[in-house]
């Protein structure tokens, strides 16, 4: 009887306790599901890390070129262009940017020239017009026998609707130029070898995140450039908005909660680079301090000499000039011009 009992008993528990398991197991699983879940977040900002964009492949856009301009030069033609491309990186996704194409003139139509690929910097939206922040540069190069193609940007003149993510719209600036750098060759009088970059402020730095994507010897000229690492040289500007960079600050949390800023911070990647650079900057800069750019210098400097390349780099610095370089503006177009026109020079030289 005793055995009886106790084998009842020892079945009745294991009754139990494979009811309290079975009850345990779903909320089990159901945590596994979650962390799971939580490792395969999606984080679709990754592609446009500095790391990713060297790696990924860039497609080409469409570029159609449009009329002239009925303001007639005697030395170029300016034309707005169409810039079919994928922003995103993904081909299924297509959006149109607009922007501005001068063309020496020349009296055969078959005429071949270099192409210079001009980098605005901040405009508020709400006054851009196609050309601000590169047409007067764009119009001293191209009436030098020097094409220039300077794009608005996705949000800006005639182009479609930026991103909706504040930082992606950012980062799609680097995919617009990539892939206008990849369709270079559907401009009809290019010299199908040169092509040149220039870029001023905020397009200063969009310039330089290029060069290290790429690591082309691209030869550039960069205009008092953003220098700072991410997003400090986003943040460096924040109260000159009308909430003192509230709005933004909240965003850049966002971010850093599923990403490394480092990963999209210039400075970590300058050791990538591998083109002639020619710097210009004024020490009466309000906007970016000439000592940025004085330090990207000597980074760069150091770093071509520590991998032995034979690239020119060049640093000048205009004493009082503003963040427009003026009252030295032609003193720098004609140095910027040299620059692409000979390409030879001193290894370091200043006002």
């Amino acid at each position: 009887m005793k055995k009886v009992l106790l084998l009842s008993t020892f079945v009745a528990l294991g009754f139990i306790a494979g009811y309290f398991f079975s009850y345990l197991l779903p909320l089990k699983t159901s945590q596994k599901s979650t962390e799971v879940s939580i490792l395969k977040k999606e984080r679709p900002l990754e592609r446009y890390s500095i790391g990713n964009l060297q790696n990924a492949n860039v497609p080409s856009g469409e570029l159609t070129i449009g009329t002239p301009s009925e303001e007639e030069n005697g030395l170029y033609t300016s034309s707005i262009f169409n810039f079919s491309f994928h922003p995103s990186l993904d081909e299924k996704v297509v959006k149109n940017a607009t922007g501005l194409i001068n063309t020496p003139k020349s009296e055969t139509a078959d005429a071949k020239f270099p192409v210079v690929v001009m980098i605005r910097g901040f405009v508020d939206q709400t006054i851009y017009k196609t050309g601000v922040g590169t047409q007067r540069a764009g119009e001293y190069f191209a009436s030098h026998g020097l094409i220039t193609v300077a794009p608005d940007f996705l949000g800006y003149a005639g182009s479609d609707s930026e991103a909706d993510n504040i930082f992606e719209s950012r980062f799609q600036t680097y995919t617009t130029v990539l892939s206008l750098l990849k369709s270079i060759d559907q401009i009809p009088n290019w010299d199908g070898k040169n092509i040149f970059i220039w870029g001023h402020s905020n397009g200063g730095q969009i310039a330089t995140i290029i060069l290290e994507v790429t690591k082309k010897d691209y030869p550039t000229v960069l205009w008092a450039p953003v220098s700072k690492p991410f997003p400090y040289s986003i943040l460096y500007y924040t109260d000159e908005s009308e909430d003192k960079g509230k709005f933004i600050r909240a965003k850049l949390a966002e971010f850093e909660t599923d990403y490394d800023a480092e990963q999209y911070s210039l400075d970590n990647y300058l050791g990538d680079i591998a083109a002639s650079i020619q710097i210009h900057q004024g020490t009466g800069d309000d906007a970016v301090p000439y000592t940025w750019n004085k330090n990207l210098y000597n980074i760069l400097k150091d770093s071509y000499k520590e991998r032995e390349l034979d690239l020119d780099l060049m640093f000048y610095l205009y004493p009082g000039a503003d963040h427009n370089l003026q009252p030295d503006w032609q003193t720098v177009v004609e140095r910027s011009l040299n620059f692409y026109q000979n390409g030879t020079y001193p290894l370091t030289t200043s006002k």
